[in-house]
C-alpha cells in the first residue's frame, strides 16, 4: 500500500492496521500530547523536595517463589512471559510520561533516577502526584491519553456523551478536532514484541500438554494486535489449573483522571499456589445469597450474581510491570473488568500471597505496635488480613453494574470518580461479607480479628494519598468509622475498635455507596468525596508518627530471571 495513502487512512479512522505496518508512522504519544519541548530538558531535583527520604520509605523485597515444581518447559515459558511484561512496562512509561530510556538519560543523579523509575515519571504517586523535578508542573488529569489542553467537556462532546474508546489515545487532527489512535498503532513496536513473546511462551509450553493456557496466550497476542480483548479475557478465565499465569495488556483506568475511561498497560507474571487456592473454593457458592442480603433497597441489588465461572485463586507474583508496579503495589486483582463478561462468564479474584505477606509483615505489624490499643493487638493476624483483601476483590462482583436511572453503566455515569467509589464499595462490602460468613460460622476466627486487622491496614493504605483511588477509598472508610464512634483515638494515642458500632457503620456505609452507584449521580458522588475523602489534622499527625518510625510506605521489587534462579 502507498505510504501516503496509509497515513491518510490512519488520520481518517481509528482503524487497526496489519501487523507489518503497526506503529510505523506514529510519533511517540507524549510528543503529540505535551504541546511543548519541556520534557527534553535535563532533569534536576526540585529544590527542597525530600526525594531521598521518600525513596527510603519503600522496602525492597525480592519477588521469589518455589520454582522447583515447574517443568523445564514451564521455566522456559516463564522467561518469555517476563520478557513480554517488560514491553508492557515500556508502554506504561509512554502512557504516564514518556519513553523510559529518554527519561532516564536526562539525569545523572542516581537518587533522582531511582525515584523517577519508581513513579514512572516526575510526579510522586504517593504524595498526591506532587512534582519533584524542577520545571515540571502538575500532572495532566488525562495523563498522556489526551492532548494536554483537552477538557472533559471537549472529550464528551467529541464522543457524543459516550465513554471514549478505552484502547486508544486521543490526538488533535489538522482541523484541531480530537481523533482516536488505537493502541495497536501508537505502541506498535512494543506490542509486536509483546505478542511475539506470548507466542513463544505458548510454543515452549506445547499445546498438547497445556491446551487452555496456550490458547489464552495465542488469543492475547492477537488481542494486542487488533485492540479487541473480550475473546482473550474469556479464554483466560478457562485457565484454572495451570502452574503459570500472566495478566497482561491495557486493563485498569486509574491513570485517566480526566474521564476515567482510558486503560493503562500492565502485567503480572504469576505462579499458582494450588494448596491455598483449594481452601477458598467453598466461598464462591455464597455469592448469590450475599447479593440478596445486601443492606439496600431491592432496586439497588436487582442484578443477580451467579456462581458462573467466578473463581478465587492464589498466586505468588514473580514479576510486576506497568500500572500495577507504579507507586503502591497491587496485592490482589479482580478481572476481567468488562461488565458483559462479568455477568456472563464471571471473574477471577487473584490473591498475590507473597506480596500480601510482605506488606503485612513490613507495614501492618509495625503500625499495629504504634497505633492500635495493646488490648486488641493480639487480634491482628495474616489470615484475617488475607481474608479481608480476598473479600474486597470478591465484593467488586456484588452490588450494581448498571444505573437504575438510565445513565448507562456505573463506570460511565461516575466517570473519573468511579474508581474511588468502587474501591470503597469493595472495602466495605468485603467487610460486610466477612461479617455474614463469620456469623454463619463459614469463616474461621472472631469478628474482632477481621475488624481490628482492617483498621490497622487502613493506616497503611491511607498513606497512598488522594492521588490514588485506594487512598481515597480508605479515607472515606476511616472518616466514617471515626464519625460513628466505631473507632476511637484514646488519650494515649492508641486506636480502639468498637465491634458492635463498626458492624452497624459498615452496613450503613455499604447502603450509601450502593445508592450512589445505582443512581449514577456524578454531582452527589463528587460532594461525597469532597466531604469524606479527606485527611484531618489528627490523622495527619498519626501518619507523621508512622513516617517518623521509619515504617515503609510500600514496596519496591527486585525481580526477574536472576532473582528466580532462571539464569546462572
Amino acid at each position: 500500500m502507498n505510504k501516503k495513502i496509509l497515513i491518510a487512512l490512519c488520520m481518517a479512522s481509528p482503524m487497526v492496521l496489519p501487523a507489518q505496518t503497526v506503529g510505523l508512522f506514529m510519533p511517540p504519544p507524549n510528543e503529540m500530547n505535551m504541546g511543548n519541548n519541556s520534557y527534553l530538558a535535563e532533569y534536576t531535583p526540585l529544590k527542597g523536595y525530600p526525594i531521598k527520604e521518600s525513596l527510603a520509605g519503600y522496602k525492597s523485597i525480592q519477588l521469589k517463589t518455589d520454582i522447583s515444581k515447574l517443568s523445564e518447559a514451564e521455566m522456559k515459558a516463564l522467561g518469555y512471559m517476563i520478557e513480554a511484561a517488560r514491553h508492557a512496562d515500556n508502554i506504561f512509561w509512554m502512557q504516564s510520561y514518556g519513553h523510559k530510556d529518554s527519561v532516564m538519560s536526562r539525569t545523572k543523579d542516581e537518587t533522582l533516577r531511582s525515584f523517577l523509575k519508581l513513579n514512572y515519571g516526575p510526579w510522586d504517586r504517593l504524595n498526591d502526584n506532587a512534582p519533584f523535578v524542577t520545571g515540571i508542573g502538575p500532572k495532566p488529569e488525562g495523563s498522556f491519553f489526551y492532548p494536554k489542553d483537552a477538557t472533559k467537556e471537549e472529550v464528551n462532546t467529541q464522543t457524543n456523551g459516550f465513554a471514549p474508546n478505552p484502547y486508544s489515545i486521543m490526538v488533535r487532527n489538522p482541523e484541531n478536532r480530537l481523533e482516536d489512535r488505537p493502541y495497536s498503532m501508537v505502541y506498535g513496536e512494543e506490542i509486536i514484541a509483546m505478542a511475539e513473546n506470548l507466542r513463544k511462551a505458548a510454543e515452549a509450553l506445547g499445546r498438547k500438554e497445556h491446551p487452555l493456557l496456550c490458547d489464552y496466550l495465542q488469543q492475547r497476542a492477537e488481542a494486542l494486535m487488533n485492540n479487541g480483548y473480550q475473546g482473550s479475557d474469556i479464554a483466560w478465565l478457562n485457565v484454572t489449573d495451570e502452574n503459570l499465569d500472566i495478566i497482561i495488556g491495557p486493563i485498569e483506568n486509574y491513570e485517566d483522571k480526566l474521564i476515567g475511561a482510558k486503560t493503562s498497560f500492565e502485567a503480572y507474571v504469576l505462579v499458582r499456589d494450588k494448596e491455598w487456592g483449594a481452601k477458598l473454593e467453598k466461598y464462591i457458592k455464597f455469592l448469590p445469597e450475599l447479593q440478596k442480603n445486601l443492606p439496600v433497597a431491592s432496586e439497588y441489588k436487582q442484578e443477580t450474581v451467579s456462581n458462573g465461572n467466578s473463581q478465587l485463586a492464589v498466586f505468588d507474583a514473580v514479576y510486576y510491570a506497568g500500572d500495577c508496579n507504579a507507586g503502591s503495589k497491587t496485592i490482589a486483582v479482580n478481572l476481567p473488568n468488562d461488565e458483559e463478561i462479568q455477568k456472563r462468564n464471571g471473574t477471577r479474584r487473584s490473591q498475590l500471597k507473597n506480596v500480601m505477606r510482605a506488606k503485612f509483615e513490613n507495614m501492618v505489624v509495625p503500625i499495629t505496635e504504634l497505633l492500635i490499643d495493646p488490648a486488641q493487638r493480639a487480634s491482628i493476624n495474616f489470615n484475617a488480613f488475607f481474608s479481608n483483601v480476598m473479600f474486597h476483590e470478591v465484593a467488586h462482583g456484588l452490588g450494581i453494574k448498571n444505573t437504575i436511572t438510565n445513565k448507562g453503566t456505573v463506570r460511565e455515569a461516575l466517570g473519573a470518580n468511579y474508581s474511588a467509589i468502587e474501591e470503597c464499595k469493595a472495602d466495605v462490602l468485603g467487610l460486610y461479607m466477612v461479617t455474614q460468613l463469620v456469623e454463619k460460622k463459614e469463616l474461621e476466627g472472631k469478628l474482632e480479628e477481621y475488624y481490628v486487622t482492617f483498621v490497622a491496614s487502613v493506616f497503611r493504605s491511607v498513606r497512598f494519598g488522594a492521588g490514588s483511588a485506594h487512598g481515597k477509598a480508605n479515607m472515606i472508610t476511616f472518616n466514617t468509622l471515626v464519625s460513628n464512634g466505631a473507632i476511637t483515638r484514646q488519650n494515649n494515642g492508641y486506636y480502639k475498635v468498637d465491634v458492635a458500632k463498626m458492624k452497624a457503620t459498615i452496613e450503613t456505609l455499604a447502603g450509601e455507596l450502593l445508592v450512589l452507584q445505582g443512581n449514577g449521580d456524578a454531582l452527589a458522588t463528587e460532594a461525597f468525596l469532597t466531604t469524606r475523602a479527606t485527611v484531618g489534622e489528627t490523622l495527619t499527625q498519626d501518619l507523621g508518627k508512622i513516617n517518623k518510625a521509619g515504617i515503609p510506605v510500600d514496596l519496591v521489587f527486585e525481580q526477574g530471571e536472576e532473582v528466580l534462579g532462571l539464569k546462572d
